[in-house]
């Protein structure tokens, strides 16, 4: 059985030959450890796209997830100077704003007017939202714009045809052996971009009618976005949604506002398409399994542990056991980050005898795992599903 074959299997709730590898990867891990400059990484379709198969590769994970966009070509003609200051780089853009790039973290975009930026759900018209992309080479935009376009584009044709480049370049080089994953955000996710987290938390008090109005337009872009995707050929769609575990907002928000939008987007896609969807929500969802189930969710992703979050898996494999895959649980801080090898493998052999009965479990970390995370504790998640994970 290969990698595609046997995350087939778990995400559609059969038994596999072995458990399943897989792990979302930070941007910064990538930036430090593929061996390809950071800017072609963020910059360029073909430098993510290479990235990502490079560790794959080397951690022999079953699975890819492509969660960046593809990028416009000429992104190096709206340049105006690069500034190396060791640690991190400034790059100046000829439209005055500027990018700080770490070497080790996302890059952030700076407005040179400041006014630019959204403040306030007050400056929305639901009727102008679409899709907001967090990781543009531009930053957010409202209305939006991709990149450095001049104008914000219509919904009729919103996403640019290089969107789908990274997937298409994966996919070749890859062929059909290794299970290729996509991501889009959920409209709760969307509208924290958008407004800022303070100011979206504050509008679900503010003006409850209008924030649903708004998360019903960013669901019709992201069904677009995730329908796209899907004639791609990608073999599972993820849906990040990580601001809505018990950190952020109770079980009754959640309800209100993030059930209801992942399930018009979930549906919109399985009209169309037969995929497995899956959603990623961070911190404390112990208490809202079964709303994310009901959205029609094939899995759930993350099911962060304590202390990072409340998920103990022997109860998430009692209640999701026949309903969803889980993927995930791993303490990618203080088990993957903070501990020696002996103590990792420890942890992942418990985590996986726990999983594995009955198959519908991938091995993974439960939330990105982070830049500096040593790669040899990496390595070691494959080798212990060899070693323990056979059916």
């Amino acid at each position: 059985m290969n990698s595609k074959e046997r995350m087939h299997k778990a995400m559609t709730l059969s038994v596999p030959d072995r458990v399943p590898v897989m792990c979302q990867l930070s941007l910064g891990h990538y930036f430090l450890h593929s061996g390809i400059d950071p800017l072609k990484i963020w910059y360029t379709s073909e430098g993510f796209a290479d990235a990502l198969i490079v560790l794959q590769q080397r951690y022999r994970f079953d699975g890819i997830l492509i969660n960046l966009p593809g990028r416009e070509k000429d992104f190096e003609s709206h340049i105006e100077k690069t500034e190396d200051k060791g640690n991190e780089k400034i790059i100046h853009w000829k439209n005055g704003d500027y990018t700080v790039f770490p070497i080790d973290d996302l890059p952030n975009y700076h407005y040179a007017d400041s006014s630019s930026k959204i403040h306030s759900l007050d400056q929305i018209d639901p009727e102008e939202l679409y899709y907001v992309e967090p990781y543009d080479i531009s930053g957010v935009s409202y209305p939006y714009r991709w990149g450095f376009e001049d104008n914000p584009r219509p919904s009729d044709n919103f996403f640019p045809d290089y969107h789908s480049e990274t997937i298409k370049l994966v996919k070749e080089k890859v062929g059909d052996e290794i299970s290729v994953q996509s991501e889009i955000f959920s409209p709760w996710t969307q509208l924290f971009e958008l407004l800022g987290y303070e100011n979206a938390l504050m509008s679900i008090f503010d003006d409850p009618g209008k924030v649903k109005a708004c998360l019903t337009r960013l669901a019709e872009g992201a069904a677009d976005l995730g329908k796209r995707q899907a004639a791609q050929h990608v073999d599972a769609i993820l849906i990040s949604s990580a601001f809505a575990g018990g950190g952020f907002i109770s079980v009754g928000q959640y309800e209100e506002f993030v059930a209801p939008f992942e399930q018009k987007v979930i549906q919109e896609i399985k009209k169309d398409f037969d995929i497995p969807i899956y959603t990623h929500t961070c911190g404390k969802i112990g208490d809202r399994l079964d709303l994310m189930l009901g959205t029609g969710t094939n899995g759930v992703d993350t099911l962060d542990p304590p202390p990072l979050g409340n998920v103990e898996l022997s109860e998430a494999k009692k209640l999701l056991t026949g309903r969803g895959f889980i993927k995930g649980n791993i303490d990618p801080v203080n088990v993957l980050r903070h501990t020696d090898r002996n103590k990792v493998r420890e942890s992942v052999i418990n985590t996986l005898q726990t999983g594995k009965p009955g198959g519908s479990y991938i091995l993974s970390s439960a939330c990105s795992v982070a830049p500096h995370t040593p790669p040899e504790n990496l390595s070691l998640l494959t080798q212990i599903a060899d070693e323990y994970g056979n059916y």
